[in-house]
């Protein structure tokens, strides 16, 4: 998870040292959904202890107040002793929240612990067993990131770790500008000229035929000064080729630096000379 150093909305997971966290939080549909299919899991493992224990009960001629005792052990066991052990496990998984691509984290975005897997089960038998899932229903309705109760008592939170990766905007030099591209310079380009022309080639597929070619133009009158030597050719096929060369210099200088680092790696842990080995 990267960082960014901004004012987070509500919807953001700030860290203990005041950073927000580029997550995202479930959605009340997929916590739903999850919900459903824990609840289910732990119903039947539930049924199937009171099949057993009843069975066992009727053979060894227990009385109906051991027999309820029995009861209330199994459904502290299925609903609040099992999930705890899970979620403090496996980090804050189980079964549903892996079948949506959910985690549960702390408000600061860390790994959840006994305490918080415990409140969260433990408040999970008045919110979906008793209820049927409608108390957890409404509230997460009402809260933007989708808290149950377990979640506001516990300080925890859903995130969504199964999110679409953003489709690459990156293009290539045009076919008819390689030779240009082999031989041609181009200069540094202003921040915000650089960031135009990375928007305008994102979203040019999508604008009107007039507004696309006179922006075009615009940007390619604007990136002439840094262009040299200059090319008679259509303005977008020039702002393409131009990111293009501007995109592989970088990489360049990327797997240059790390050549470097590479070659300096087995110098910079070592002792100065002469200097002990404490």
């Amino acid at each position: 998870m990267s960082t960014i150093n901004a004012v987070p909305d509500d919807l953001g997971i700030v860290t203990g040292e005041a950073v927000a966290l580029e997550v995202r939080a479930t959605s009340w549909p997929l916590r739903a959904l999850g919900a459903l299919i824990d609840f289910l899991i732990e119903l039947g493992l539930f049924l199937a202890l009171m099949f057993g224990v009843g069975l066992l009960a009727t053979a060894l001629g227990v009385d109906d107040a051991l027999n309820r005792a029995l009861v209330i052990v199994d459904l502290v066991v299925c609903f609040v002793l099992l999930p705890t052990i899970l979620e403090t496990a496996t980090r804050g998984r189980s079964v549903g929240k892996l079948a949506v691509g959910a985690r549960i984290v702390r408000d600061d975005g860390g790994a959840i612990g006994v305490r918080h897997a415990f409140i969260r089960a433990l408040m999970g038998v008045p919110e979906i067993v008793f209820t049927a899932g409608g108390l957890a229903a409404v509230v997460g309705l009402l809260n933007r990131r989708s808290k149950r109760l377990g979640d506001l008592l516990a300080g925890t939170v859903s995130q969504q770790e199964r999110v679409p990766r953003p489709p690459s905007n990156a293009v290539g030099v045009p076919a008819s500008l390689e030779e240009w591209a082999a031989i041609a310079d181009v200069a540094r380009l202003p921040d915000r000229l650089s960031r135009r022309i990375a928007a305008f080639l994102a979203r040019a597929p999508r604008m009107l035929p007039e507004s696309r070619r006179r922006t075009a133009e615009e940007l390619a009158a604007e990136a002439a000064p840094f262009i040299a030597p200059a090319v008679e050719t259509e303005p977008e096929l020039l702002l393409a080729a131009v990111a293009a060369i501007r995109r592989q210099r970088e990489y360049t200088a990327l797997l240059l630096e790390q050549q470097r680092f590479q070659e300096l790696q087995q110098s910079l842990p070592a002792a100065p000379h002469g200097f002990p080995d404490r």
